[in-house]
């Protein structure tokens, strides 16, 4: 463990963007986290756990605090029955690697996740999801350290409050605790979700005649590679925004105002509405402003083309929020966290 000052955060968040930490650290224990936050270099800065830097927009120049990557690492069995195998990974682990042993030990529930940027730790914070699954789906419980406790706590789903792209690790708890390990229920006996997007498509295309959980890892990883940009080659962070939720009067107005509208129903008689159609509506789809842009093939996709900086990024979300106001009345919500 070492702690160095005003350190470039430009490696450590997939939109690239070149800010400093005041202070930074990682850990790769409990025991370490334990001993960082009881030595911190100032008492008085805040400390703020980073993961894979993939769901983040560091939109100062300057994080005025201690910044601490988790690099907890470990895959193991703890216990299985007849329908489940429980399996345990640390929360510096990488999502899609994970995701990949999970496929490679034919332990079924994340295939749909495939490709997901980021790691093991933000995918309860996030209730990460694509393609008709979400984390809740397959999760077990995890460990968290109380950063102020400094105690260990266990949650199970329910203590999680899961949401669309939501837990109670952004809300009620936001920084209040780092995530250890999560621990998921993955089936020996598949159920094969192929309905939700192009995956039935693709697996045509690819010629698949008997259906298996690596097959459709495939398909996503083919979708994905095809329409969301790659951050090792474009600075972005994956979907900037959520997808809206309004009732059912609302969605009738806007379908009488808009009959193309794209919206699916959900729970309680609500419609889901599909953001990026809307801006792309407002006409942002591959909009470029120095190097600041909405992606060309997807418009819920903000882009780093190099050097744009998270305050340029972070004006154009807002300029994109407001546009889709005024346009369809509808109030859009970052789905990046914003430091």
């Amino acid at each position: 463990m070492r702690i160095s000052e005003n350190v470039s955060l430009r490696s450590y968040n997939t939109f690239g963007i070149s800010g400093q930490a005041r202070f930074f650290s990682t850990f790769s224990s409990v025991d370490e986290l334990k001993y960082l936050l009881e030595h911190p270099p100032l008492p008085e800065l805040p400390p703020l756990i980073l993961g894979g830097g993939s769901n983040i927009l560091f939109a100062s120049n300057f994080f005025e605090g201690f910044m601490l990557k988790n690099e907890i690492k470990g895959i193991e069995v703890v216990r299985e029955d007849d329908e489940y195998i429980y399996v345990k990974a640390g929360a510096g682990e990488s999502w899609h690697q994970f995701v990949m042993d999970c496929i490679k030990n034919d332990r079924a529930g994340l295939e749909n996740l495939s490709l997901i940027p980021g790691n093991v730790g933000a995918s309860p914070m996030q209730n990460i999801g694509a393609y008709g699954v979400e984390i809740k789906d397959c999760f077990h419980e995890l460990e968290a350290y109380h950063m102020q406790d400094h105690t260990l706590v266990t949650f199970n789903s329910a203590d999680c409050q899961f949401g669309y792209r939501e837990s109670v690790f952004k809300r009620k708890y936001k920084g209040q605790f780092a995530i250890i390990s999560v621990t998921y229920r993955l089936s020996k006996h598949p159920k094969f979700n192929t309905s939700y997007g192009a995956i039935e498509e693709e697996l045509k295309h690819m010629g698949v005649k008997e259906l298996n959980i690596r097959s459709i890892s495939q398909a996503v990883i083919n979708i994905r590679s095809s329409k969301l940009p790659n951050p090792a080659e474009i600075g972005n962070a994956g979907s900037f925004f959520k997808n809206p939720t309004v009732d059912a009067a609302k969605h009738a107005a806007l379908k009488e105002a808009f009959p193309h509208i794209v919206a699916y129903p959900v729970a309680n008689g609500d419609y889901k509405l599909a953001a990026g159609w809307m801006i792309e509506q407002c006409g942002w789809k591959g909009f470029r402003e120095g190097d600041a842009g909405v992606h060309e093939r997807q418009a819920l996709v903000l882009v780093n083309y190099g050097n744009a900086t998270g305050d340029e990024i972070y004006r154009l979300s807002q300029r994109v929020l407001d546009s889709v106001q005024e346009k369809f009345g509808v109030e859009l919500e970052r789905e990046v966290n914003i430091i």
